[in-house]
């Protein structure tokens, strides 16, 4: 059994990446970032999450960044913090699985660049598909930390998780994440949770969770209680909502206990100080929607995230069939079923909640079966916990042949076609990762970047590159 006597809890910083992620859509840009780095890097944080996730995709197209300068320049102001990024398995921060030659250079460019933590996980917790990155992560000197994306039901027994852990350990992490992408986690389940963990494994483990349901900082109290080493909070004026609990509040939560962070809150208030106004300019300016600050106590009634239950909605609204929603709450879990009980996150939580949605619009389920659901049906994006229903699979799929292997065994090496592709735009070598990932977003950055050093119109450029190939 592992040691839990009572030590100082870490902290994690998220405003930086998911705080903003989770709020104002990641529109946070770098020049706002960069004036108060030097403070922050004086705190003492355990980490500062400042990468990775959908900020990537977000630098390229809404914010006219370069992802890497952004890296850079945060690396070069953070003398004294390590840098954390998120990153999905196989999928590394695109939505599709990339061969393993990606996956390693990606990882290498990112260390190279200045991060220290890659956080790594996968929508269905299936291990194949974080080995290449945790292997490239450990080869690079980074610190590999699995994250398991957190869910409920029959299959997820405290057994599970335990045996889990042991598994994460023996593939060479060096420490082990809860991700609990919906805030389902509540406080007493997560006493639980870290004693399992904690049972199966001797790695640090982190706490990561969102304020959705309104239980996140009594569900940290509780499993740090229980032996868990570090959480992920936001500073004041970008936490709770669908953001992590705040910083300040937890440091004074464990004060002048064994706890204890340390953190001096003179500092934080200092900080927090410095964004507030950029909430305030958010909120004016129809960034940071009320809504999202709110609880929702119906993603734990349902077992639904957030941005998913409003993503049902909509789908409703457009069919013009916002009376069926109750009825598509209740297919939800019976499609999960069918699915071998996947967690419900990026991207398996748009499937299942697309798939429930056509089962009720169509009166009959399964009658139109989207390009993805195939997919999760054939084995394309890995291993579920349980089998998938033989019934269902094969009216989704017919003869098909499901893939058993790890998917990315299918996958050629990929990075010499991305590289040709892309060799008109290549200033850095690092342009090559941000196209193989996406490739029609990097390109519109690329010729953006050209027209700004040129001096060329940016309108008139766009129209001129019309013909490059994309």
């Amino acid at each position: 059994m592992a040691d839990i006597t009572a030590k100082p809890v870490k902290i994690t910083e998220t405003i930086l990446r998911d705080a903003h992620q989770s709020l104002i859509a990641t529109r946070m840009p770098t020049e706002l970032m960069l004036p108060i780095v030097e403070k922050m890097d004086k705190v003492g944080y355990h980490s500062v999450e400042c990468w990775g996730g959908a900020t990537f995709d977000a630098c390229l197209r809404f914010l006219k960044e370069d992802p890497w300068e952004r890296l850079r320049k945060l690396r070069a102001g953070f003398k004294n913090s390590k840098l954390q990024m998120l990153f999905r398995g196989q999928n590394i921060l695109g939505y599709n699985h990339y061969a393993d030659d990606v996956v390693e250079y990606f990882v290498q460019k990112s260390i190279a660049n200045g991060i220290d933590i890659i956080r790594i996980f996968d929508c269905l917790n299936d291990l194949r598909n974080l080995e290449t990155a945790v292997k490239a992560t450990k080869k690079e000197g980074g610190h590999a930390q699995i994250a398991l994306s957190y869910t409920l039901g029959d299959a997820y027994t405290l057994e599970y998780w335990e045996k889990t852990a042991k598994a994460i350990e023996e593939m060479g992490a060096d420490s082990i994440c809860i991700k609990d992408m919906a805030g389902l986690l509540v406080p007493y389940k997560a006493t639980e949770l870290v004693t399992a963990l904690k049972a199966g494994s001797s790695l640090p483990i982190q706490l990561h969770t969102h304020y959705t349901s309104g239980v996140a900082s009594m569900t940290y109290l509780k499993a740090v209680e229980a032996g868990c080493d570090i959480i992920d909070c936001a500073m004041s004026p970008l936490a709770l909502g669908t953001s992590q609990p705040a910083t300040e509040v937890m440091v004074e939560t464990f004060r002048g206990t064994p706890y204890d962070s340390g953190l001096d809150q003179n500092l934080l208030a200092e900080i927090a100080e410095y964004f507030r106004p950029y909430r305030e300019e958010c909120l004016k300016n129809g960034l940071l929607n009320p809504k999202v600050l709110g609880v929702n106590i119906k993603t734990l009634m349902y077992q639904v995230p957030g941005g998913m239950l409003s993503n049902l909605v909509s789908q409703l609204k457009e069919a013009g069939a916002e009376d069926k929603f109750e009825a598509v709450l209740e297919e939800v879990p019976r499609v999960r079923k069918d699915f071998g009980e996947p967690p419900l996150v990026t991207p398996s939580s748009q499937i299942v909640g697309t798939q429930a949605v056509l089962n009720v619009l169509q009166g009959e389920r399964y009658k139109m079966v989207t390009k993805e659901s195939k997919k999760i049906l054939s084995g394309e994006f890995g291993q579920t916990i349980k089998p998938f229903d033989p019934e269902v699979q094969k009216k989704c799929i017919g003869d098909v042949k499901p893939i058993t292997c790890r998917p990315a065994d299918l996958i050629e090496p990929q990075l010499p076609k991305f590289r040709e592709e892309c060799k008109q735009w290549i200033q850095q070598e690092e342009d090559v990762l941000s196209y193989a990932l996406f490739p029609q977003v990097a390109t519109d950055f690329f010729k953006y970047r050209q027209a700004q050093q040129t001096g060329v119109d940016v309108a008139k450029a766009d129209t001129a590159n019309k013909a490059y190939p994309v």
